[in-house]
């Protein structure tokens, strides 16, 4: 019996998704967007899910696309016309890096292993990246006379800065978790052997918050990103406004009261 390309596993209000294409370093096929898609789709659609980790199966988190797949490989015949890369990124990254940034719950990255390519920006799409001491992050498209995809030129920017960014993306070199920790890549970087627990700690703080404030904050952050300050602090109002409508407000103000733990239910 074939093994499922992501592996799924619930531990509470907690999905975790482990992509399960080892022997290959979790390399992105058509196949394996499909079903990661198939999954997240289900992950959203299901109100007993308040968080979800992504992560890899094997030493890897995902190695970018397989190159070896029909969709990107090129025909060697003379003559032949060059495979349309746009329509791969328009079909099958695109929506996924939509899909991603507009989960109805927090998204963790587990980075496990290395993060090269598309599976580098795979894991900055999510809301939180944690990654083990000895994984990388690696853009590596120039190597291949590419340039950053799955999100990477809108990402790469507003988390590094543009001067890193560029350096970054240009040279194409391997980056430590360490490092991409210590100049604001990602969340935290943790020895390898406290990855899954510090994840799931993690993961359960969030699914134990106010879902809807969660994502609202996500949400109000990127869209802060193309405002001014007067644009921005009138969706801070709206938005508010929204939340001080939801039970989750209500409740949080009621439990702070109380001086007891809250139990927040909207998502």
């Amino acid at each position: 019996m074939t093994e499922p390309l992501v592996l799924t596993a619930n531990a509470g209000a907690v999905r975790t998704l482990s992509l399960n294409r080892p022997a290959a370093l979790n390399s992105f096929t058509t196949q394996l967007h499909e079903a990661l898609m198939a999954e997240l789709e289900a992950a959203a659609s299901d109100a007993s899910v308040r968080c979800v980790v992504l992560t890899g199966a094997g030493r890897a988190f995902c190695a970018g696309q397989d190159l070896a797949d029909p969709s990107v490989a090129p025909d060697p015949t003379p003559g032949a016309a060059p495979k349309d890369l746009g329509h791969v990124i328009s079909n099958w990254y695109a929506p996924l890096v939509a899909r991603l940034r507009s989960m109805p719950v927090p998204v963790i990255a587990a980075v496990n292993g290395v993060a090269a390519g598309a599976g580098a920006n795979l894991a900055l799409c999510c809301d939180l990246v944690v990654a083990a001491r000895s994984a990388s992050f690696i853009q590596a498209f120039t190597k291949i006379g590419l340039v950053p995809d799955t999100g990477g030129t809108w990402l790469l920017p507003r988390l590094v800065g543009s001067a890193r960014a560029l350096g970054i993306a240009m040279l194409g070199d391997k980056l430590s978790a360490e490092e991409a920790a210590r100049i604001g890549l990602i969340w935290q970087c943790v020895d390898d052997a406290e990855l899954a627990g510090t994840a799931a700690a993690l993961a359960s703080k969030l699914a134990g918050m106010p879902t809807r404030a969660l994502v609202a904050t996500r949400e109000a952050m990127a869209a802060a990103q193309h405002m001014d300050l007067g644009a921005a602090l009138a969706e801070e109002a709206r938005i508010q406004r929204e939340m001080g409508n939801a039970n989750d407000y209500r409740e949080g103000v009621e439990a702070f009261r109380a001086k007891r733990a809250p139990v927040f239910k909207d998502r």
